[in-house]
């Protein structure tokens, strides 16, 4: 069995034309995992073939690099718009690093203006490797009817839902066609002697002889060709189907390509959890193939079923699809030996998630259990990071989405029987002092038996910013015994946990300077306490303001709209550090800059209207600074609100 994997922005038309590829040559069997990732399998001329539709929408990316981990071949579906070519960029970057072999399908031709010509040459934009027509459209009165093929050169002329037709290519076409047909023939000399001599020598190359070619140069992954059609009339579908046929390579090139040994068995594509049914694995064969209870990634598999879940397979033949049950030990997105396992390229994993929320159980006591859930989805989910909040020590779930968290939540409910409810991630405020304290505090108790004495003097001073804590002493003649000063030293750390703001104080040192013992009274917990109360008042006195964190982030997105974050990141008062192009990513910037914590929501969701959803982001703590007047007016308010 050959596999691809369709992929294409939302709207596309990638489905259809799945759909169409499959009902080509007889009657699919369609298997509808999730409402975002499907798999059709069929017959088209004697052959067994698998096509994996994932949904369009940069959040599935991960589990499209899963798909592309182990098809043979990408089908990328893109609009003919020239002003949505940039929706395109994701996959075709994804299509690049995964190093499958891309057909490239711009569909619904029928209903457009554009010139093919034009639109290839902005998709070129974000793809390294060549775009180069395999067709030129033919049009009566300004609509597409039909195609040259620039190979053959015969013409064809569309049909509703049947196969185009063969006609005599027309007159208002031929100059069109020989242009075209030279710069494919002049990208494919690039990669064949034999056909640079010929063109050098003003031969005319055999057409079976450019087919040799243009299949050697696809399954080596060094040109992408553009066909061209409508999907939902069956136009140009078929073509697309032939040169599948003969151009995308076997199953034996995927392990080679992910860099695995002789000895890998399977790929992980896609798991799923069913209430009473468990976890179920979608795996494609390598090697050998994978047999019913043989040894796969270090355990024994369980039952392995067709896709559909319905009929057993006892031995699943290399290049076959089939689902794993009862096998726990084994996840998505790895790649399996007999003896164990390793995790596929960082690609597979789409993009780091940036929108994050608390997730609470409405019950309280499904607390355990939502964090057993969380953790088996995030197995199976390469757009789940999970973290804990570090102030209310919540569950943080780091997802795609509002698309991805309400999946995420309906899967609670559903799956594991969890309702939850969501909030935003508050930023973690901090506060320091802006000058030095002179404090001395006396803890004296007395209440019967033993009593508790310890007096220190403290000097408490503002750090530079990013310092930190540091505490020493310069206490003479044994003013304060050895014995206690580590006690003094944790209870000035205990001061710093809440500091009269509310917040944790950072960016203090406190210098024990002198001080006083009892030798019955005195003991650790005296003078930690002593520390402790000391170094508070201490704050209280030493005019304490409030920081806000301010987090370095580096967006990711088509250098198409890198011009317009400057005004975005403005508005969110943060600084521009600059941008530069990506050097792993045609079409690509790298956009660097300063914006406070508290933006991170408002920078998420504008990025993805300004870009079509194309850009993403990775955020990291880069300071704390001061923050004044209204705002941190507000902070404070809503700290003492919560701690009422």
């Amino acid at each position: 069995m050959r596999c691809f994997t369709i992929l294409g922005p939302s709207q596309s038309g990638k489905s259809t034309l799945l759909k169409a590829m499959s009902e080509l040559d007889g009657r699919p069997v369609v298997n509808d995992f999730t409402d975002f990732l499907s798999l059709r399998t069929f017959s088209y001329l004697g052959e067994d073939w698998a096509g994996i539709d994932v949904a369009g929408g940069t959040e599935y990316l991960g589990y499209a690099g899963r798909a592309l981990a182990a098809s043979d071949a990408a089908v990328l579906c893109v609009p003919p718009e020239l002003d949505e070519a940039v929706m395109a960029a994701p996959y075709l970057r994804l299509i690049e690093e995964s190093e499958v072999p891309c057909f490239l399908f711009i569909n619904r031709m029928d209903a457009t203006s554009h010139r093919a010509q034009e639109i290839v040459a902005a998709l070129q934009s974000y793809a390294r490797h060549p775009i180069v027509l395999r067709q030129i459209p033919i049009r009566e009165g300004g609509q597409v009817v039909g195609t040259v093929d620039l190979i053959s050169e015969r013409a064809w002329q569309f049909q509703e839902n049947r196969p185009s037709a063969l006609i005599e290519m027309p007159s208002q076409a031929r100059d069109r066609e020989q242009e075209a047909r030279t710069d494919l023939l002049e990208h494919l000399a690039d990669f064949d002697d034999a056909l640079l001599e010929q063109l050098i020598e003003d031969k005319t190359p055999a057409p079976e002889n450019i087919y040799s070619v243009v299949a050697e140069v696809h399954r080596q992954n060094e040109i992408v060709t553009a066909f061209l059609g409508a999907a939902e009339h069956m136009n140009g579908v078929n073509r697309l189907m032939k040169s599948l046929r003969h151009e995308a390579p076997g199953v034996e090139e995927v392990a080679g390509r992910l860099g695995l040994g002789a000895d890998a068995l399977a790929v992980g594509v896609f798991a799923d959890n069913r209430r009473h049914v468990g976890k179920s694995v979608l795996l494609r064969a390598l090697g050998e193939g994978v047999a019913q209870g043989a040894t796969l990634g270090g355990a024994a598999v369980g039952n392995l079923t067709r896709p559909d879940g319905k009929s057993s397979a006892e031995k699943v033949a290399p290049g076959e699809l089939a689902l794993a049950v009862k096998s726990d030990h084994l996840d998505p997105g790895r790649a399996f030996s007999a003896g164990g396992a390793a995790d596929l390229a960082a690609w597979t994993r789409g993009n780091r998630p940036a929108f994050r929320r608390i997730l609470l159980p409405e019950s309280e006591r499904d607390e355990a259990r939502l964090s057993g859930a969380l953790a088996r989805l995030a197995a199976i989910d390469p757009g789940l990071e999970l973290s804990n909040d570090e102030e209310s020590g919540h569950v943080v779930a780091a997802l795609q989405g509002p698309m991805h968290l309400r999946r995420l939540m309906a899967q609670l409910d559903e799956d594991f029987g969890i309702k939850v409810s969501d909030g935003p991630v508050g930023a973690s405020y901090r506060e320091t002092i802006t000058k030095p304290v002179e404090q001395h505090y006396r803890h004296r108790k007395q209440s019967g038996g033993a009593g508790q004495f310890a007096d220190v003097q403290l000097t408490v001073r503002p750090l530079p910013r990013g310092e930190g804590f540091s505490f020493d002493e310069t206490v003479k003649g044994g003013a304060v015994p050895r014995n206690y000063i580590p006690a003094v030293e944790a209870g000035a750390k205990d001061a710093l946990e809440e500091g009269p703001l509310g917040f944790p104080v950072v960016d203090v040192s406190v210098t024990l300077t002198d001080g006083k013992h009892h030798s019955v009274d005195s003991s650790d917990y005296a003078f930690r306490t002593a520390g402790k109360m000391g170094v508070r008042e201490a704050l209280r006195a030493g005019s304490p303001v409030l920081l806000q964190p301010i987090e370095r982030v580096a967006i990711h997105l088509p250098s198409a709209c890198s011009g317009s974050l400057v005004a975005l990141i403005s508005s969110l008062k943060g600084q521009v550090l600059g941008f530069d192009p990506n050097p792993d990513a045609r079409g690509w910037d790298i956009f660097r800059a300063l914006i406070p914590a508290s933006a991170r929501d408002e920078l998420f969701q504008a990025l993805g209207g300004m870009t079509h959803g194309t850009a993403w982001f990775e955020s990291e703590l880069d300071h704390y600074e001061e923050l004044r007047g209204k705002e941190a007016e507000r902070v404070r308010q809503e700290r003492q609100e919560a701690a009422a």
